[in-house]
């Protein structure tokens, strides 16, 4: 018989339930906390910015919590995802290893970022919402909610940062076709925006301005609300479709991962792949070893400090118990923008506190290197962002070939890298540098957390 290269689910098995791992968790998760009082937040103070319903998804330790049927008839256009086993990979590395990858790039906008989208979308289009405001790093994000929105027609506004909005021409252009309004952060549009500005007019963005500048528009105006793509519990929660999923599919293959690779940047595609195993782990059910990795230009987990601190720069977010680099870090312009955030989501850095997975930080030449080898081996152009979980996989390969060991691997391709081609452009003419996060801008920026209690 013929190898088998993929695992393809029909639709009648795609998950009818999220994961919540906060079920799982031996010690509850540190309350987030209000901006200005410094005590903890309540639903009321979060109803400006999300509809009851993902409030209630936040909090909740249920374990499981249902996918609404609208939003599973919207997942089946592109769910269940395949899983591949990278045959061509192992025998080009030469080694004993089984590698299978996750491919989360046959969504609609090429990405795993579809899989909070449009359930945020739905329960804002219950609540009676008519727009959405957002930040997006590498577009992935912004170009996921802006086909959301139009499926349940609502406006999106999206500001995106500044570096990628000039890197990534063709993932705004993608938002705008979906009839998304794309503003480079940070912008003349808001105080925040103009704040920065006014201190550093050559400001690149980040991350945290551009949601500093989202939140302010929707606290401003009663048919808005906010949508965040990344960090928050409910985010994570809804990426778990990716992981259960996995789960059914390896179990046609008859294997079980020992170890998980997931890129990193504010814990979404980390938490999708990796929660529903980390959970069987949690309940002594069965054990696997998980690696995070993350970007050395913004090394959150590996060089961050596990402690309060806002959300965005303007400190008008809530503020949260996380591995952070300092809310007002400005990282250097990688190609890889969704990993640019100066914290990490809570439940991921909570996991790392309690030892649940491990984390290391790779230098962005290194990463496009093992994004072209897999391309050229699997056919398959990876996102920035993903190549680093292709350069932990292959790092993992190679150590079972050093060692002389058979295991089985587990990544998350989570976005192909069609809208990213000016990265590879850059990669293949040399301009790009392997660059380290500035010691000396991150002590500044951890010199103004807040000083609580």
């Amino acid at each position: 018989m013929p190898e088998t290269i993929k695992y393809v689910l029909s639709e009648d098995q795609m998950p009818t339930a999220w994961y919540n791992i906060q079920a799982d968790l031996p010690t509850p998760l540190p309350p987030p906390l209000h901006p200005a009082t410094h005590q903890p937040l309540g639903p009321h103070d979060l109803a400006p910015l999300f509809p009851m319903e993902l409030i209630k998804q936040e909090v909740s330790q249920e374990r499981t919590i249902d996918i609404p049927e609208e939003v599973q008839q919207i997942y089946r256009q592109w769910r269940p995802t395949p899983l591949y086993r990278a045959r061509r990979l192992e025998q080009y590395l030469d080694t004993p290893a089984k590698i299978y990858y996750k491919y989360e790039g046959v969504s609609s906008t090429g990405s795993h970022k579809p899989n909070t989208a449009v359930p945020q979308a739905y329960y804002n289009k219950q609540a009676g919402v008519k727009r959405l405001t957002t930040e997006t790093g590498a577009g992935q994000w912004g170009s996921a909610l802006a086909a959301a929105g139009a499926v349940f027609g609502l406006e999106v506004l999206v500001y995106m940062v500044k570096v990628s909005y000039h890197q990534k021409p063709y993932r705004r252009a993608l938002m705008e076709a979906y009839g998304a309004r794309v503003v480079a952060s940070p912008s003349e549009e808001t105080h925040a925006g103009r704040t920065i500005l006014a201190a550093h007019p050559d400001s690149t963005g980040s991350l945290g301005i551009a949601i500093s500048e989202a939140v302010e528009v929707a606290v401003q105006d009663d048919d808005s609300r906010y949508a965040l793509g990344s960090v928050l519990n409910h985010v994570l929660m809804h990426q778990t479709v990716i992981g259960l999923e996995t789960l059914t599919q390896l179990e046609m293959a008859g294997d079980y991962p020992d170890v998980i690779v997931g890129c990193t940047g504010g814990g979404s595609n980390f938490a999708g792949i990796a929660f529903p195993f980390m959970g069987a782990s949690l309940r002594g059910e069965r054990s696997v070893r998980v690696v995070a990795v993350e970007p050395a230009a913004c090394p959150t987990l590996t060089k961050g400090v596990y402690t309060y601190d806002f959300g965005d720069t303007a400190h008008t977010a809530p503020v949260v118990k996380m591995h952070t680099l300092g809310s007002t870090f400005v990282p250097e312009g990688i190609h890889a923008g969704g990993l640019r955030y100066h914290g990490m989501a809570p439940l991921v850095s909570h996991l790392l506190e309690l030892g649940q997975f491990e984390a290391r930080a790779e230098q962005q030449l290194e990463c496009f290197a093992a994004g072209v080898t897999f391309a050229r081996v699997e056919g398959i152009l990876p996102a920035p962002e993903a190549n680093h979980a292709v350069k932990g996989a292959i790092d993992e390969a190679l150590r079972c070939k050093e060692e002389g060991t058979s295991k089985v691997i587990l990544f998350n391709l989570c976005g192909h890298g069609h809208f990213d081609l000016q990265a590879y452009i850059d990669y293949h003419a040399g301009k790009l540098q392997n660059t380290a996060y500035s010691r000396e801008a991150v002590e500044a920026a951890l010199s103004e957390l807040p000083v609580l209690g």
